[in-house]
C-alpha cells in the first residue's frame, strides 16, 4: 500500500548490509523463519508467542508472535519490507509502541478487499439527485398553500425545475467532498468504496449526506491523515465559491413576523459571518436593538444560543445557491467533529493516538448542552455515544507525521472551529 517493489528491495539490500556490518546476534529461536525476518529490522529484546484462537478483548490483539525492541531503520520502510516478505505467508505485521519500546505483532491472515457492487452507490446517487431536486423545489415554491394531495403534487412537479440550482450546487459540494476521500485513498493504494449517498426526501436538504468506507486499514497515520483531510478540503474548495456566488444573488430584508407565520433562520459559523460581511459589508443579522449589551457580548450570546431572535432587524434572504453553500459549511463542520470514524476523529487520532478517546465525554457533554438550543445535537450525541468510540487504527502506528502533515492536522482542527455552527437552524412562529 503506497510502496513499490523496487523500494522494498532497496530497503532489503540496506538491511542486509547493515546487519552484516554489525554482525547481528540472533535470538535462541533464530531458526524460526519469522524471527529471522524480524531481526533484520528490529533489535529484539524479547519474544512472546500468542494464541490466535483466543478471542481478545477490545484493547488486545490476537497474535501469533510479538516482538519487542528497537527498530533499526525508518518505520515506514521497515513496514513495507516486512509486509512484502510476509504476504506470501498470509501474515499481517502490526507496528505498535508499548512502554517506550517498538513492538511488532504478527497476525494470522490478511485483509483481502472484495470488489464492490457499483450499482448500489450509483442507484443511491440518482435517488439522491431526485430527492435533493424535490427539496429544492419545495423550498423555492411561492404561492398559495395546496389544499389537497392533488394540488400539492401539481405544485411540486410543476416547480421541480426551480430546485435544480440548489440541487446542482449541493451535489457538487458533496461529490467534491467524497471524491476527495476516494482519490486520496486510491493515490495511497488503499481500497475504498465509491461514495454512498443517502436520500432523505422532504427534508430541508433532501439528503443526509454521503460516505465512503475504507475496505482495509490505512497503512500508517500519514495515509490516514491524507485520506481523512482530503474530503473536507476538497468539499470546502467547492463550497466557498458557491456560497459567495449565492450570497451575491441574495438580498437583505428587514425581519418581520406576522401572526400565523413561521420563520426559519440559518445559524452562523465564523466563516459564514465573514462571508456575509465580505458580500454585504455588514454583520448579519443586524438586530434592531442590542438590549443594552455591548455588541460583542450580544453577538456571542446569539452565536451560541440563537436568542434573542433579531425580529425587526436586518438579515440576508438567501438564494437557493447560497442555501446550498451554507449546507456545505454545515456538512463539513459535522464531518470534522473530532470523534470516532468522522474526518475530525481521524485528525485527532493521528495527533493524539488512543488518548483521543479521552475527548469523547467532553464532546458529548458539549453537544447535549447545545441540544437545549437545537434539538438535533441530541441525536448527534446519541450517534457519537453509540458509534464514536471506534477509531480507524493504522497497521503501522509507529511511523509519525512529518512536520507538514502535523501542521495540516492542526489546520483541520482550526477549520472545525471556524466552521462549527452552534445553532444550525433557528425556528419560531407567532400564533394567528
Amino acid at each position: 500500500m503506497g510502496s513499490t517493489p523496487i523500494r522494498s528491495r532497496q530497503y532489503f539490500k540496506e538491511i542486509e548490509e547493515r546487519n552484516h556490518s554489525k554482525n547481528l546476534t540472533m535470538f535462541p529461536i533464530e531458526n524460526d523463519s519469522f524471527t529471522s525476518i524480524i531481526s533484520r529490522v528490529l533489535k529484539i529484546d524479547d519474544v512472546t508467542t500468542g494464541d490466535p484462537q483466543v478471542k481478545p478483548n477490545r484493547q488486545a490483539i490476537s497474535y501469533l508472535v510479538r516482538y519487542r525492541g528497537q527498530l533499526l531503520g525508518e518505520p515506514d520502510k521497515a513496514y513495507d519490507y516486512l509486509a512484502e516478505l510476509l504476504r506470501p505467508k498470509e501474515i499481517t505485521p502490526l507496528f505498535r509502541n508499548e512502554e517506550g519500546k517498538d513492538v511488532i505483532f504478527l497476525v494470522k491472515g490478511m485483509v483481502k478487499p472484495k470488489p464492490s457492487n457499483a450499482l448500489v452507490p450509483i442507484g443511491l446517487f440518482f435517488l439522491t439527485v431526485f430527492s435533493v431536486v424535490l427539496s429544492g423545489a419545495i423550498s423555492a415554491y411561492e404561492g398559495p398553500a395546496p389544499s389537497n394531495l392533488e394540488e400539492l403534487l401539481s405544485a411540486i412537479l410543476g416547480n421541480l425545475w426551480k430546485g435544480v440550482p440548489f440541487a446542482a450546487s449541493l451535489l457538487a459540494i458533496l461529490l467534491a467532498h467524497e471524491f476527495g476521500h476516494y482519490l486520496a485513498g486510491r493515490f495511497h493504494r488503499t481500497h475504498v468504496t465509491l461514495p454512498y449517498f443517502i436520500p432523505f426526501p422532504f427534508s430541508p436538504f433532501g439528503t443526509m449526506g454521503a460516505f465512503i468506507q475504507l475496505k482495509e486499514p490505512p497503512k500508517n497515520k500519514r495515509y490516514l491523515l491524507d485520506i481523512g483531510i482530503a474530503g473536507p478540503l476538497a468539499g470546502l474548495a467547492v463550497t466557498i465559491p458557491i456560497l459567495l456566488y449565492g450570497l451575491s444573488l441574495s438580498h437583505i430584508e428587514t425581519i418581520n413576523l406576522d401572526p400565523g407565520q413561521s420563520l426559519t433562520l440559518e445559524g452562523n459559523s465564523i466563516i459564514y459571518l465573514l462571508a456575509k460581511f465580505l458580500i454585504f459589508r455588514q454583520w448579519l443579522p443586524t438586530p434592531s436593538s442590542f438590549d443594552g449589551l455591548p455588541p460583542l457580548l450580544f453577538w456571542i450570546r446569539y452565536f451560541f444560543t440563537g436568542q434573542p431572535l433579531p425580529i425587526g432587524g436586518l438579515d440576508v434572504m438567501i438564494h437557493p445557491v447560497a442555501w446550498a453553500g451554507w449546507a456545505g459549511l454545515l456538512v463539513t463542520a459535522l464531518n470534522l467533529i473530532p470523534a470516532g470514524q468522522l474526518d475530525g476523529g481521524h485528525l485527532m487520532y493521528v495527533l493524539l493516538g488512543k488518548r483521543t478517546r479521552v475527548l469523547l465525554p467532553f464532546i458529548l457533554a458539549f453537544l447535549v448542552l447545545l441540544g437545549y438550543f437545537w434539538m438535533g445535537w441530541w441525536l448527534w450525541a446519541l450517534l457519537l455515544f453509540l458509534l464514536g468510540r471506534a477509531y480507524a487504527e493504522p497497521l503501522d502506528q509507529i511511523t509519525s507525521l512529518d512536520t507538514r502533515r502535523k501542521a495540516l492536522a492542526v489546520f483541520g482542527i482550526v477549520l472545525f472551529i471556524l466552521l462549527f455552527i452552534p445553532v444550525p437552524l433557528i425556528q419560531t412562529s407567532i400564533g394567528g
